[in-house]
């Protein structure tokens, strides 16, 4: 048995999972489903639902309506492995439309949540000099992406 995040769309579903998996590794295009007949969101003829992976992890688009928009309750993490990772998925994620937040957190052209962030990052806001770990978190709160060369700056006091 497998858990599987259901992501609802206004009719992008399929855009989304084209742009979902020519991001992140380990990801593909599934199935779909076709309505067979009218529903209460779509059209006989018209795709309901696109099954994708993304890093492994099964995901459905479904294409449900304009009811139910995205929301920063939810949000998707990836845990880069150094700047340049955070740098890359930043920007992808960011393209044609999407909007920066703060801390690693930004919202994708499609209205979903990610936050890049880093395993590094643990280094400086939980590591053993408490005041250097002030500093680190007061710098990353002063951030938009990720960067930890000023995190590491910062927690050392330099």
């Amino acid at each position: 048995m497998e858990l599987t995040t259901c992501l609802w769309f206004d009719g992008r579903a399929r855009e989304a999972a084209i742009f979902y998996t020519s991001i992140f590794p380990n990801s593909e295009i599934a199935d779909n489903w076709i309505a067979p007949t009218e529903t209460p969101g779509n059209k006989q003829g018209e795709e309901v639902v696109v099954n994708f992976k993304i890093f492994g992890q099964s995901f459905i688009g479904l294409n449900g309506g304009p009811q139910f928009p995205h929301s920063e309750a939810i949000s998707f993490q990836i845990p880069c492995a150094n700047q340049a990772e955070i740098d890359k998925y930043w920007d992808l994620l960011l393209a044609d439309g999407g909007q920066e937040s703060q801390c690693g957190w930004l919202k994708d052209k499609f209205g979903l949540s990610w936050q890049v962030t880093s395993p590094i990052m643990g280094q400086f806001l939980g590591g053993p000099d408490g005041e250097g770990a002030q500093r680190a978190t007061m710098a990353m709160l002063q951030m938009k992406k990720i960067d930890l060369a000023a995190m590491e700056k910062a927690y050392l006091g330099n």
